[in-house]
């Protein structure tokens, strides 16, 4: 009898994975619905508003940049967006959505990813390093699980996915292991690397190479020339 009274307890918790796909599906071809999803789900947590703010802007920041593109655009739009962006932006309101939702006490099988669990250690104690670790682990599972995808973008445009990657793992050493990022700079890495301050920006966007919409028509060489000596 207590074993059936605690499954029938365990059924009728809230079911986590129900109800990410439920908030990602509202939101998977309206890009502005995307950027109000993310902008709850950093608002949310078990931290103080205050404490996550600054991440939440930077995370927004980017997201905004992916809609202004057109790269979060439906696929049957007048644009069409990049299915590969698509899906790696959707992995991550799906890990953010499950943690947060678990933090809240909803139910989910002990099999959800590792991601998923960062995520609800930067939501208890947000920091450079657990911004990071949740962040880029649910960005490279994506980049893997999706690079067929990566595959069907043109040869400009898989550059770009790359450089993004690049930089981004490069910010996070930055925090991580410093010496190894910046040699004797090292005492430098970290503030440069804070993904509050607005020099993580640098690392993460290419100030006259990328135009403003998607896709990239011209030759890669083109867009390498016209790039800033630094980027």
């Amino acid at each position: 009898m207590a074993h059936e009274n605690r499954r029938t307890a365990t059924v009728a918790m809230p079911d986590a994975a129900a109800r990410v796909e439920h908030l990602v599906s509202l939101a998977r071809d309206v890009p502005s619905a995307r950027l109000e999803l993310l902008r709850d789900l950093c608002a949310g947590g078990r931290t103080s508003p205050a404490r996550s703010e600054r991440y939440r802007r930077a995370a927004l920041a980017f997201m905004a940049w992916q809609v202004r593109r057109g790269l979060l655009n439906s696929l049957d739009h007048a644009c069409p967006g990049s299915p590969w962006w698509r899906a790696v932006n959707e992995r991550l309101l799906a890990d953010m959505c499950e943690a947060s939702l678990r933090t809240q006490g909803w139910w989910a099988p002990s099999s959800a990813t590792f991601g998923v669990d960062l995520w609800m250690e930067f939501a208890t104690n947000p920091s450079t390093r657990t911004w990071y670790r949740a962040h880029n682990v649910t960005i490279v599972r994506a980049y893997l699980d999706h690079r067929r995808l990566a595959e069907q973008e043109n040869r400009s445009e898989r550059f770009f996915i790359n450089l993004v990657l690049m930089r981004l793992l490069f910010a996070h050493a930055l925090v991580a292991a410093p010496r190894l990022a910046l040699s004797w700079l090292a005492p430098a890495a970290h503030w440069i690397g804070d993904p509050r301050r607005a020099m993580t920006q640098l690392f993460l966007s290419i100030a006259r190479v990328l135009p403003a919409v998607y896709p990239l028509h011209g030759a890669l060489e083109q867009y390498v020339a016209t790039e800033h000596a630094i980027g």
